[in-house]
């Protein structure tokens, strides 16, 4: 979890800096890289939070998060950028817009896909469905089936990113709306068993679509400690075959570094989320030999905006 102490520690950190985590790989002219940038649980922050002395003052932002996406670009060859859902609501920019400038700024800044959060329901499917006229950029979902709904054809089971020599495929699975969203915002769409959607999904991926990196936007949660058996991200990466990385949602967990666990195959699906409200830029660094061996060189979460005693 994301401590004080860790939180001041990184707010007096260079933007952009790395930390090296334990799954380093030595240089090797011969691998590809790709850096995979995400967000999640925004909902609606486009502005800083506000200097009034609270802890989170100065913080998020969209400007100072293009800025920084942009710089990053302009360094990396490859770059990947996603978000893990709950877009909307938080700020009265939602009250009054019901979305727009939130999708529109996401556009702009150049997001390559989106998974929906129960939030992104608040102001009904209809809405949703209208303000993705702005979005240049697919919402992936495998396990909501929005058949006979605005939403039908709007969306997408995965899709496949070709970034250089390397193919990503995504996809993305929702949280159980029944008792968290009002039924009349979800209407008709039919949740469907996530672990069972995308264990098909990644397996079409890995196999049929020859995917050297498979990714989960999840808006599962990280996991729950007073109902450990409720599905969240840590029982989706013990409970899958082809998932290579999970980009988590929904808790607003702020994680001290990503987490591995092995899949049932005994092989590792990392786990990673970065908090709330726009205030950190996940960034994670893989390198892919010429074997298509995959490893996690880098990764960092990066403050987004000055913090000021």
């Amino acid at each position: 979890m994301f401590t004080r102490r860790k939180f001041i520690h990184q707010s007096s950190m260079v933007a952009g800096s790395l930390l090296v985590s334990k799954w380093g790989l030595a240089g090797n002219d011969d691998v590809n890289k790709l850096v995979i940038l995400h967000t999640n649980d925004v909902h609606s922050r486009l502005e800083p939070f506000p200097m009034d002395g609270g802890r989170n003052q100065g913080l998020g932002g969209v400007a100072a998060r293009a800025k920084l996406i942009s710089d990053i670009r302009s360094k990396e060859e490859q770059v990947l950028l996603l978000d893990a859902g709950d877009i909307f609501q938080g700020t009265p920019f939602f009250n009054l817009y019901k979305g727009e400038p939130e999708i529109k700024a996401m556009s702009q800044m150049g997001y390559d896909a989106c998974t929906m959060g129960n939030h992104d329901f608040d102001a009904g499917l209809e809405n949703f469905a209208i303000q993705l006229n702005h979005a240049k950029f697919p919402v992936i979902l495998c396990n909501y089936d929005f058949t006979n709904t605005v939403m039908e054809q709007k969306s997408v089971p995965y899709k496949v990113f070709k970034k250089g020599k390397l193919k990503i495929g995504v996809t993305g699975v929702g949280i159980e709306m029944k008792g968290l969203v009002p039924d009349n915002l979800f209407g008709n769409t039919v949740y469907q068993d996530p672990i069972q959607k995308v264990n098909e999904t990644a397996s079409y991926l890995k196999k049929e679509k020859d995917c050297d990196l498979v990714i989960c936007l999840s808006h599962l949660g990280y996991h729950y400690k007073e109902n450990p058996n409720r599905i969240s991200d840590k029982i989706l990466a013990k409970e899958t075959e082809n998932v290579d990385l999970i980009i988590g949602g929904h808790t607003h967990t702020f994680m001290d570094e990503p987490e591995m666990l092995k899949n049932k195959n005994r092989k590792d699906v990392i786990i990673n989320q970065v908090g709330w409200a726009g205030i950190q830029l996940g960034r994670l660094d893989f390198e892919f030999s010429k074997l298509k061996r995959k490893n996690l060189a880098n990764s960092s979460s990066i403050l987004i905006g000055k913090k000021t005693a």
